[in-house]
């Protein structure tokens, strides 16, 4: 089994791949360098907003949504986040501007 790529090189290389293709992922708050978990609030630009986390099944990673809908507004999205943020100083929050809503994270993402 190979050791997981620390969480700062991951989130680095993925903000460099979507900025190629003219898209901006922003890092909100950073986490552990190494281990922190990522929360993603995939913004589509018209005042809603998706958050997903990361999940790990048997050494495999999925994106799951935190909340049954599809979407919520961006404040509601804001304060989830500030939520995680000081209840786990780990966590990497990331925002990804993207009208197409892609995560642009590698991991299949679990049915809503």
């Amino acid at each position: 089994m190979n050791d997981p790529v620390p969480t700062d090189m991951a989130v680095a290389a993925q903000i460099r791949i979507a900025a190629r293709q003219g898209i901006p992922i922003v890092v909100i708050h950073r986490g552990d360098n190494n281990s922190g978990v990522l929360f993603l609030k995939i913004n589509r630009l018209d005042g809603t907003a998706q958050v997903m986390t990361q999940v790990r099944v048997n050494d495999e990673l999925f994106w799951a949504p935190v909340k049954s809908a599809a979407s919520m507004t961006e404040p509601e999205a804001d304060a989830y986040l500030e939520r995680q943020a000081s209840t786990d100083p780990d966590a990497w929050l990331i925002e990804i501007e993207d009208r197409q809503g892609r995560i642009w994270f590698p991991g299949r993402v679990l049915a809503e």
